[in-house]
C-alpha cells in the first residue's frame, strides 16, 4: 500500500485541463471545475483549462500544443472516453503517446467497479507519456473524475508518495 511521507518536499506540477464535450462550457463544466479545485488544493499549478468539442482533430491539436510546451508537466482530459459515436478521445490522443501506461485504465476501472458496478466496462480511460508530459484521459462524469483524482492521480502526482510515483520520474522522462 502506498503512503505519503514528509520527505522529500512536495513538488508542484504544472497541469493543463481539457474537458471534451459538445454540450457544456466552462461555466457548466463541473468535472473540470472539480479537477481544477482538487489540483490547486493539492498545491499544483493549473496553467490552463479549456473546453474542446469532441472532434478528433481539435482534441489532437490542443493536446499537441500542450505536450510541446515545456511549461506543462501533466495534461488531464475529461470526457469522450465512452463508446458512443461521438466519444473520440482515445482515437484522438493515443496516437500522440510515446508510451502508454496500461495499468492506469485497469486501476481506474477497478476502483470504479465498487462505485458503479459493471457499467465501468463502458469507460475507455487511459494514460501515457507524450514528449515527457503525462497524459491522463478520464471519463466526463464528476464522480469518475473524483475517483481518478482521489484514488490515483493525487498520490501519483505527489513525489512524497512511497514506494514510487509519477512526479519523481519527471526529471528522467527525456532519457534515451
Amino acid at each position: 500500500m502506498s503512503q505519503t511521507t514528509g520527505s522529500p518536499e512536495f513538488l508542484p506540477l504544472r497541469i493543463a485541463l481539457m474537458t471534451v464535450t459538445d454540450s457544456r462550457d466552462l461555466a457548466s463544466d463541473t468535472s473540470g471545475a472539480l479537477l481544477e479545485e482538487a489540483a490547486r488544493t493539492a498545491g499544483h499549478q493549473v496553467v490552463t483549462r479549456c473546453v474542446v468539442a469532441d472532434d478528433i482533430y481539435r482534441l489532437r491539436a490542443q493536446v499537441s500544443q500542450w505536450i510541446a510546451d515545456p511549461a506543462v508537466d501533466v495534461v488531464i482530459s475529461t470526457g469522450g472516453t465512452g463508446v458512443t459515436g461521438r466519444d473520440s478521445t482515445p482515437e484522438a490522443l493515443r496516437p500522440l503517446l510515446d508510451k502508454e501506461i496500461e495499468g492506469f485504465g485497469e486501476l481506474f476501472r477497478h476502483y470504479s467497479l465498487a462505485e458503479i458496478g459493471p457499467s465501468t466496462l463502458q469507460s475507455r480511460a487511459f494514460a501515457g507519456l507524450a514528449n515527457a508530459t503525462f497524459l491522463f484521459c478520464l471519463p466526463g462524469s464528476t464522480g469518475a473524475c473524483r475517483t481518478a483524482w482521489e484514488r490515483i492521480l493525487a498520490p501519483q502526482l505527489d513525489r512524497r508518495t512511497r514506494p514510487c510515483n509519477f512526479a519523481q520520474l519527471l526529471p528522467r522522462l527525456h532519457e534515451r
